[in-house]
């Protein structure tokens, strides 16, 4: 399969078409290195007009497409082949039914062999939030649903031993393996870890902390989720506070980061959920003095900060 002046319109079908029974296609197109230009510009190479199209255009296409883009192969120029891979659906945490759910997310689960921070569109905008709480200033730190400690590890990261050492940090998940993998991690005397139901933080006696950490723990079936979130707000947070959440815009498909929250009862991407909790936080926060960005794009971060204080 080749295209060559085919517009999106019209390829599009094709591709959607052979990936219905197929579980991969590749197909010729220009290269994208042979040009500058937007999506769609008329280039003419030999005497012969191609539709230009970035590398980038086609890994947004095979996203959407819920595949993966191998490397692609040189042709007889000016093309290149691409081939488009099916993502193994049923290889996705989402879909683990676990009966031990404590251990859905434990060690030994799908979700487990996901690592946030090695995928560049979750850990800079995620890093921008820290910058934006200014992390430095922050001395006592909680993230619910800290799992192995991804978020604590990079905090750890940014500072020497002194200025690490001088901050607290406490990790609350209900995987007891996680929590188990965690500690193994971080030995350091300034991280506390409990293997608990956050629905119980009242019997941890945990106190108050400048900077809230949590990220897609919160909207959780099991919780509910707005008075809870006000409860932590009014309860476990100082007056000088920050907070980062962090909200899944993507699901976790066959070793992929897949972009667009998925709704119940619905085949394709649907974020009124989604936008219906970060905008409650959002007006939440600011009645409460709260200074508010949202950022991201895979996860939607809401960072926080007191205003005047």
């Amino acid at each position: 399969m080749q295209f060559t002046t085919q517009t999106m319109q019209e390829l599009l079908p094709q591709l959607q078409k052979v990936l219905g029974s197929e579980d991969s296609i590749s197909f010729s197109v220009l290269n994208p290195d042979l040009a500058n230009a937007y999506a769609g510009t008329k280039v003419v190479i030999n005497d012969k007009t191609y539709l230009y199209r970035s590398f980038k255009a086609w890994t947004d296409l095979a996203e959407l497409l819920h595949c993966k883009i191998l490397l692609p192969k040189e042709g007889d120029y000016p093309l290149v082949t691409l081939t488009f891979k099916k993502l193994e659906a049923e290889s996705s945490f989402h879909l683990d039914t676990s009966a031990d759910k404590e251990e859905k997310y434990g060690v030994t689960s799908q979700f487990f062999a996901i690592h946030k921070m090695e995928e560049p569109a979750f850990l800079y905008y995620y890093q921008q939030t820290l910058d934006n709480v200014k992390i430095e200033n922050r001395t006592r730190i909680l993230n619910l649903g800290v799992n192995r400690g991804d978020e604590f590890e990079v905090i750890r990261n940014r500072f020497d031993v002194n200025t690490y050492q001088n901050m607290e940090f406490v990790g609350i998940d209900h995987s007891k393996t996680a929590i188990e993998y965690a500690e193994g991690l971080f030995e350091e005397e300034n991280v506390t870890f409990y293997a608990e139901n956050i629905n119980n933080l009242e019997s941890l006696n945990l106190g108050r902390f400048d900077l809230l950490i949590s990220i897609g723990t919160l909207q959780s079936p099991n919780i509910n989720f707005k008075p809870f979130f006000m409860d932590l707000v009014q309860n476990y947070l100082e007056k000088d506070s920050a907070i980062i959440l962090g909200f899944p815009n993507s699901r976790w498909i066959g070793g992929e980061m897949i972009y667009g929250a998925k709704a119940p009862n619905y085949v394709m991407s649907e974020m009124s959920l989604l936008f219906n909790d970060v905008i409650f936080c959002k007006k939440y926060l600011q009645q409460k003095k709260y200074r508010v960005t949202i950022t991201g794009k895979h996860y939607l971060f809401l960072t926080a900060t007191k205003i005047g204080v």
